[in-house]
């Protein structure tokens, strides 16, 4: 990401209710859908990139997933999570980070993406991103990775978005990375209105 990013996101988060942002899900259902489609132990490791004030984590923990990693750039976001979570909190590693920049120092058996991959709107942007997602996985791993279709929005959050199709999505992580699976879903906003948003499933080869 560009300089300045990092405080875009917290006064995103500092000036809006984390449930009346545009992208906020009451219930995680198709990144939790996936996972039970994909038949995952409890005890894979998963980090949530961009996963902000999801309640995901909170989700997981429920189910006794035990190796969870939030990364965001936005401390303000992670708070939010922090403190929904209360004592559970302290089951989750929380990375403060621009994916561009960040190295992860470990691998995850999956890494799920829902809306920060369509923020990336340069190519050195996305090449860094996968340099990320190279380290912090391995043969094996999986990939569930959501961003707007193409006949949705094309701005979020005062900022330019990338749109994709599954095919212009999987083109971007190939060919370390096999499309599994794809599918469309249409998010209902907490203002009301409708996005349309491409999800894959990829796998590391």
């Amino acid at each position: 990401m560009t300089d300045g990013k990092q405080e875009h996101w917290d006064a995103v988060y500092r000036v809006k209710a984390a449930d009346s942002v545009s992208w906020y899900q009451p219930m995680p259902e198709p990144s939790l859908r996936t996972l039970d489609e994909l038949h995952l132990p409890a005890t894979a490791s998963l980090i949530d990139v961009g996963g902000g004030a999801s309640s995901l984590v909170d989700r997981l923990l429920e189910r006794g997933w035990s190796d969870l990693t939030v990364l965001d750039i936005a401390a303000p976001a992670l708070e939010v999570a922090k403190a929904r979570l209360r004592g559970g909190a302290a089951q989750v590693d929380w990375v403060v980070a621009d994916i561009t920049v960040w190295r992860p120092e470990r691998g995850y058996d999956v890494w799920h993406d829902r809306a920060l991959f369509h923020f990336l709107t340069e190519p050195a942007q996305r090449l860094a991103y996968r340099r990320a997602l190279d380290a912090g996985t391995a043969p094996g791993s999986v990939v569930i990775i959501a961003t707007f279709a193409p006949d949705g929005p094309e701005r979020c959050s005062g900022l330019p978005v990338r749109r994709y199709d599954a095919a212009a999505l999987a083109a971007e992580f190939s060919p370390a990375f096999i499309l599994e699976r794809d599918w469309r879903e249409e998010h209902a906003t907490p203002g009301g209105g409708r996005q349309s948003f491409q999800w894959c499933v990829l796998h590391r080869r």
